[in-house]
């Protein structure tokens, strides 16, 4: 599993819901092999975090019995083969026509500058809240992006995570589309990649510097 931590009792129950598609707390604790109080009280926990939903099942005479689901929020806790099935993807395109590869990481960095720049104008003219709405697009991205003001009054932004990695491995349109997002996206400022994990940096850096 990735994304969301839980508890490895947690991840047990999640794995074992998932397996049942729905269960109530009586089928998953006897799955277990745990008391139902226990796994009453991990679904509620997970219930809190929005990982789990409920709906009552009728079984003859008297209460419902709660039978319990995992939601799409969970969805992140299993493995995924996105970058995978990215790269073979795009291995495909270029073999059939490698121009459109160029033409497809263009179709992305424009439509992640069309969804950007509302919110970079929404931030106002003061270039230190929009490297900081930037650093923060970025994070929701899954780049886990953070951002500083230097003392001479330079910038810093740092992703300590690439979200597309497995692509940008083979294709160096990718590295080259992330530059363009970040300089048009701040037409009034000089941007420079100064570290870069491709290169084998822990993380991708860009110094970021007013030009007026």
């Amino acid at each position: 599993m990735n994304g969301t931590r839980i508890s490895a009792r947690a991840t047990e129950l999640v794995t074992t819901l998932k397996h049942a598609g729905e269960a109530s707390a009586d089928d998953l604790a006897a799955s277990l092999g745990v008391t139902v109080s226990a796994v009453r009280q991990q679904l509620d926990g997970l219930a809190a975090d929005g990982l789990v939903a409920w709906r009552p099942l009728a079984r003859g005479r008297g209460r419902p019995t709660h039978v319990y689901r995992l939601t799409r929020a969970a969805e992140p806790l299993f493995p995924k083969a996105y970058g995978g099935l990215t790269t073979e993807l795009l291995g495909y395109v270029a073999d059939t026509d490698p121009s459109l590869l160029d033409d497809v990481f263009d179709r992305r960095r424009q439509r992640r500058l069309d969804a950007a720049r509302a919110r970079l104008a929404a931030a106002g003219a003061d270039l230190a809240a929009r490297v900081a709405e930037l650093a923060h697009i970025l994070d929701e991205d899954g780049y886990l992006a953070a951002w500083e003001a230097r003392p001479d009054g330079s910038f810093r932004v740092v992703e300590h995570n690439c979200a597309v990695l497995d692509v940008a491995e083979r294709y160096g349109q990718a590295c080259t589309s992330e530059m363009a997002f970040l300089r048009q996206a701040l037409p009034d400022a000089r941007i420079e990649r100064v570290s870069h994990m491709i290169a084998g940096a822990h993380s991708c850096a860009y110094e970021i510097t007013p030009t007026d």
